[in-house]
């Protein structure tokens, strides 16, 4: 309120409201704004939560006089339905229940309510398919088809968007008493449900909502899909409807058939499901073990949150995505919820206290790491501790109420939270709306649906007061072979179909063994409908054509040389680059808490080998491009040196600062508007001659960042920073000076918590070994983790569901890998603590310019990106082997 309202978000790092329009655009993500006082909405049943009854009050009286949701602008239609028609029915669900009571919300007369039906129609022209299925967007105000919609001509959405939508319209109807919303949410469900695999019962992740065809035919729990699940269970509680559970049922056995590989959840082929669709997972299928514990399963869900755990302690947070032998995929965590349902959900099952010794982690390192003056930003990349411009509403919505709810006792709540479900946004809506205005018959319409043999399905939905025994030896007893599996982990040789066949017959020819000089290399190639083309430069490109293996099982062999061969590409890429940096805004009144995300320089001072960083005061040197003699050497003298990009190299800058007495130097990129939110980074390299008598660190930053340092300057005049390898730990910053009272102020609560765990130790009945069996989740490790980043747009679909293929040159029937050497690839070595930094461009001419425009990013950027999608599954899609 103090530093956004009313825009739709807070930017904790530039403390103002992003207002869609005003900002640089970061594409799909943008998608959930609409200039509807977003976090307003979505955070109203939060406070009620939290006992907040007075605030809330005031929240809704804001909501009522302020928020227009008759906005000419572009949504989606998922994020709109999940966070503000959920927040809107929430805050009426506890509003009513608040008036109820009698002392809070007595002039409160279903305006909330009023406004989510007003909403609700605005989205129904996105239905408006013969399918069924919705549009992926609309237009609050035009609708979709309208001219001025400037909607309307997507095919395709993903299966979570379309089926993540039957508890907010169903409730919407049950209030209302109006049929429309609950007929329309039914309708999509009915369509998903009749398109899945019938051979394995799997679903994709994107879909064409006009002719039902899967566009993606991978499947998973995580991003694109993960929501449907849940809403299947769910639409069972709420409504009792038992073909919704009867689906779930169906679905949930070939996950557990096909995609849970204890600890891990691995997405597969929809029409091949015995093989892996990829080989790392991503964070959003964190809220799995939540929906396994409703479901009644809880072993595996205790495995694989253990399994996320050792993550997020290895890394203070969960990446966006991580691979199967737990290095970084991708880097960004933009302070997601998922896992702290899961830890909350696992408590309430199993009363074991070391799910509060998770939470307490969890609080801690949003404290240590994510909180800046204006509020917690979300992670630009873990293993730096570099923060992006963000906090989603997502975050209180959900994040604040689980981790509340994990440490409340009955006697702390104003009312009874299992009176309520959960949406996947957190939002409240009423159990009681099972048996108010059932305007849809419960008639069974699922098909051709055969009962399974699976004793687990007797528990869904338990009371977990008596399904689970309150003995934390249970639980631990299920965690404990899972303790290291993080730290001992080490890539994995074969793929889910050779474990499957165990010792049997393994690819004919091996990626890291290939010589594109050796005959017999080639013919083994040419029986899988590998082709092999050589390039002009010297190098040769691999396509596969499944129609020319020699047999079905030879495309399959070819199929994983190819994903073997496409992971050695890119790591053979990535081998040239250095990882990004950190620089830390550590003096008044930033204290540490704002860490920018840095690019490195081939030259000076290498911060990975100087773990202390080079630390001090910042000055604007003269002239401000550093191409000539530096005029201003009493100012510059013994401080770090800020630059403007442009008119010379790099290197030639470093020397002249370096000569003027500057212990270190921040070049900031002249391009308006330029963000590391919104472009890869890049690293600075040299000017072609020896660079050894470069002494000093260099790091870049881009425009939005830069303007963040000298936007300080401007305002305190005296800013120190720290450039480093990756952000540094306030107390280590502090060593032996007085830490500031904001900083120990931010630590008080940990305290209350402290006392929760010792009053909960006292009551549990439990041995030493489950009392203990917490673990810190200490500072962040010196080594950052081997691992890849990238830049992702949509907060709830990390993978790109729309990438063009066409971009990259690449047949739809084929699989791909960009040009190699001749020379046989290296085998990758099982190493921790390897460098992998996120996708970087080099610098090498003077005054070149970056392109901003994701669209025409050069081959090598898209498929470092996302090599683990491009054509190798879509070749299988086409054939169906």
């Amino acid at each position: 309120q103090e530093h956004a309202y009313p825009a739709d978000e807070l930017m904790p790092l530039t403390c103002r409201g992003r207002v869609r329009g005003q900002e640089p655009s970061r594409g799909d993500v943008d998608d959930a704004l609409g200039k509807f006082s977003l976090t307003l909405i979505d955070t109203l049943d939060t406070l009620v939560v939290l006992n907040k009854t007075k605030e809330f009050e005031e929240a809704v009286k804001k909501v009522i006089k302020d928020v227009n949701l008759d906005n000419d602008i572009v949504v989606s239609v998922f994020e709109t339905n999940i966070r503000v028609l959920g927040g809107l029915l929430g805050g009426h669900s506890v509003a009513i229940m608040l008036k109820e009571k009698g002392e809070y919300m007595q002039w409160y007369n279903g305006e909330l309510l009023h406004m989510a039906k007003e909403l609700g129609y605005k989205l129904l022209p996105a239905f408006n398919t013969t399918s069924g299925l919705p549009y992926p967007r609309v237009n609050l105000k035009f609708g979709v088809r309208h001219p001025e919609a400037r909607t309307g001509t997507e095919t395709d959405t993903c299966t979570a968007c379309a089926g993540t939508l039957i508890l907010e319209f169903a409730a919407l109807s049950r209030f209302t008493g109006t049929s429309i919303f609950e007929e329309y949410a039914r309708k999509a469900l009915d369509f998903i449900w009749e398109k899945r695999q019938r051979s394995s019962n799997l679903v994709g992740v994107t879909i064409n909502i006009h002719t039902g065809d899967w566009v993606r035919k991978d499947s998973g729990v995580g991003a694109g899909i993960d929501s449907y699940y849940e809403y299947l269970l769910k639409a069972y509680v709420l409504l009792g409807d038992d073909s919704f559970l009867e689906r779930f049922n169906t679905h949930y056995d070939a996950i557990m058939r096909y995609i849970s590989q204890p600890p891990l959840l691995l997405d597969v082929h929809i029409h091949k499901p015995m093989l892996n669709a990829r080989t790392w997972m991503d964070s959003l299928l964190a809220f799995f073990p939540g929906l396994q514990v409703l479901k009644g399963d809880i072993r595996p869900a205790i495995e694989t949150h253990e399994m996320l755990y050792q993550v997020i302690k290895k890394h203070n947070f969960l990446p966006e995505a991580f691979t199967t032998d737990f290095r970084v995929h991708w880097a960004q965590h933009p302070l997601r919820p998922e896992f702290a349902e899961s830890t909350y959900f696992l408590y309430k099952a199993t009363g074991d206290p070391y799910y509060l010794e998770v939470g307490k982690t969890l609080i801690e390192n949003l404290n240590k790491y994510a909180r800046v003056p204006c509020g917690f930003a979300a992670m630009k990349d873990v293993r730096t501790g570099s923060h992006e411009d963000r906090m989603d509403s997502f975050f209180l919505a959900e994040m604040f109420k689980y981790l509340y709810l994990l440490f409340a006792d009955k006697e702390d709540m104003i009312f009874d939270i299992e009176d309520y479900i959960f949406t996947t946004e957190a939002h409240l809506l009423p159990l009681w709306l099972s048996t108010t205005n059932q305007t849809i018959s419960k008639k069974n319409t699922t098909t051709e649906y055969t009962e399974l043999d699976d004793s687990n399905f007797d528990w869904t939905c338990p009371n977990t007061q008596i399904l689970f025994p309150n003995d934390p030896m249970f639980a631990q007893s299920i965690r404990e072979p899972l303790k290291n599996v993080v730290d001992k982990s080490c890539p994995r040789g074969i793929s889910r179909a050779e474990e499957t066949l165990g010792s049997g017959p393994k690819p004919p020819l091996r990626a890291r063994d290939f010589m594109a000089s050796n005959p017999e290399h080639l013919e083994i190639l040419k029986k899988m409908g590998v082709s092999l083309i050589h390039l002009k430069d010297g190098r040769v490109q691999l396509v596969q054509h499944a129609v020319q293996a020699a047999s079905s099982l030879d495309a399959e062999d070819g199929l994983r040389f190819m994903q073997e061969m496409i992971e050695l590409s890119s790591q053979q890429q990535k081998e040239q680059q250095l990882p990004p940096r950190a620089v830390q805004i550590v003096s008044h009144p930033f204290f540490g808490r704002v860490v920018l995300t840095a690019g490195p320089a081939q030259f000076g001072m290498d911060l990975s080998k100087h773990k202390a960083g080079t630390r001090g005061f910042v000055a604007t040197i003269k002239p401000y491009n550093g191409c000539s003699e530096i005029t201003n050497p009493e100012a510059v003298k013994e401080k770090i040196a800020l630059m403007q990009r442009g008119q010379c190299m790099f290197a030639e800058k470093a020397r002249n600062i370096q000569k003027a007495g500057a212990i270190g130097g921040i070049v900031i990129d002249d391009n308006e508007g330029s963000s590391s939110d919104t472009a890869p980074l890049f690293q600075m390299a040299g000017d072609g001659k020896n660079t050894d008598d470069i002494t000093i660190p260099m790091l870049f930053l881009f425009n939005k960042e830069g303007n963040i340092i000298l936007d300080a300057i401007r305002e305190y005049e005296a800013v120190e920073v720290l450039l480093s390898d990756k952000a540094k730990d306030r107390a280590t910053i502090f060593k032996g000076k007085t830490i500031p009272n904001y900083i120990i102020d931010s630590n008080l609560e940990m305290e209350n918590m402290d006392q929760k765990l010792s009053e909960n130790d006292s009551h549990k009945q439990n041995s030493e070994e489950g009392t203990s069996a917490s673990q810190d989740a200490g500072a962040v490790s010196e080594e950052p983790e081997e691992g890849e980043s990238s830049d992702v747009t949509d907060p709830d679909s990390l993978s790109p569901a729309n990438a063009d293929s066409d971009s990259v040159s690449i047949s739809n029937q084929d699989s791909y890998v960009p040009g190699i050497d001749e020379a046989s690839a290296p085998e990758p070595a099982c190493t921790q603590g390897d460098h992998q930094p996120q996708e970087q461009k080099t610098e090498t001419e003077s005054n070149s310019k970056v392109n901003w425009d994701n669209k025409v990013q050069p081959m090598e950027s898209i498929l470092a990106d996302w090599n683990e999608d491009i054509e190798a599954f879509e070749m299988m899609e086409k054939d169906e082997l």
